[in-house]
């Protein structure tokens, strides 16, 4: 019965092996090509009209991955398009006002930069953050000194004659080093100097003025070095004082009840305590104009409390 059964199954499959056979023996290299063509056909056809596959030794990629590289490469081809269009309007430009100095680049404003600092280390102000005192700092402070020191760099850089910075009694283990590598983008590679030493031991006392809102004597000029220490704490605030003192070194605080008074405001509130940023762009600005109004409605922001006198009369 099996016999049987097994040879009826093969009597009826053996027409159609027998006719590939037949094709293959016939045909041979020429079937199998003919055979790849129609699958080739096949997914052709399922290509959307207007879009092609890569042929030859070119990797297969599905549809989308096509779209989105045809996408990409039109993007590609506008920005290209759009720098030409921008360097003939430049070029333009300069043929129709040849007395207007042309824009420069940015490498070159970053090597001018880059020298203007470099010259401030050996003939410009000097100016100290002193940061011994972080150790009393929370998490939160520590964030807020570390935006104050961005910010403080980035005026530096900008300035038409910048100071040279030191960060003393920093050390690289330290919260603060951590927070402003997280912070600051390239802060390893600013142009300033970090210290783990005391700023009293860096150079010699008598060149040396400590800015405290505690000081009885306000700023005579910008000829020496400063000393800023920031301390959020306000139990600690009278510490930047009495270190002076401990040292017999000078101290003056920012004119600010000279050239200010208070204003009123729905909080009334009214302090002469600015972040270590606010100090230097007061600094730096009286250092370019010898204005101290000037220098202090730069720094000194409307929610201190104070106002210039010349705005209240």
């Amino acid at each position: 019965m099996d016999w049987k059964l097994e040879g009826s199954i093969q009597k009826t499959e053996s027409p159609v092996l027998q006719g590939h056979e037949g094709i293959l023996e016939d045909t041979g290299a020429n079937g199998i090509l003919e055979s790849f063509q129609l699958l080739q056909i096949d997914v052709e056809c399922e290509c959307q009209e207007g879009e092609t596959l890569p042929t030859g030794n070119a990797a297969w990629c599905s549809k989308n991955v096509w779209r989105k590289q045809r996408h990409w490469e039109k993007i590609i081809a506008a920005k290209k398009s759009k720098r030409k269009h921008e360097k003939e309007r430049r070029k333009a430009n300069r043929v129709e006002n040849p007395g207007i100095c042309p824009q420069h680049s940015k490498r070159f404003l970053r090597a001018l930069t880059k020298e203007k600092l470099l010259e401030a280390k050996h003939s410009g102000p000097r100016l100290c953050i002193d940061l011994s005192m972080t150790h009393h700092m929370s998490k939160k402070e520590l964030s807020r000194l570390a935006g104050q020191i961005r910010r403080l760099y980035g005026s530096n850089k900008k300035a038409e004659r910048p100071f040279w910075i030191y960060l003393t009694g920093f050390t690289t283990d330290s919260p603060l080093y951590e927070e402003c590598l997280r912070m600051n983008d390239g802060f390893s590679s600013y142009l300033l100097d970090i210290t783990e030493e005391d700023c009293f031991s860096l150079f010699p006392l008598e060149t040396l003025v400590y800015l405290t809102p505690d000081s009885e004597h306000g700023i005579e000029d910008i000829f020496v070095i400063f000393i800023i220490r920031k301390v959020f704490n306000c139990d600690l605030q009278k510490v930047t004082f009495q270190k002076a003192q401990e040292y017999s070194v000078k101290t003056a605080r920012l004119p600010i009840q000279e050239y200010m008074v208070r204003c009123q405001n729905g909080k009334n509130y009214h302090s002469k305590i600015l972040a270590i940023n606010q100090v230097f762009d007061i600094l730096s600005t009286y250092f370019d104009t010898h204005n101290w109004p000037e220098a202090l409605k730069k720094g000194v922001s409307s929610g201190k409390g104070y106002v210039l006198r010349n705005s209240v009369e």
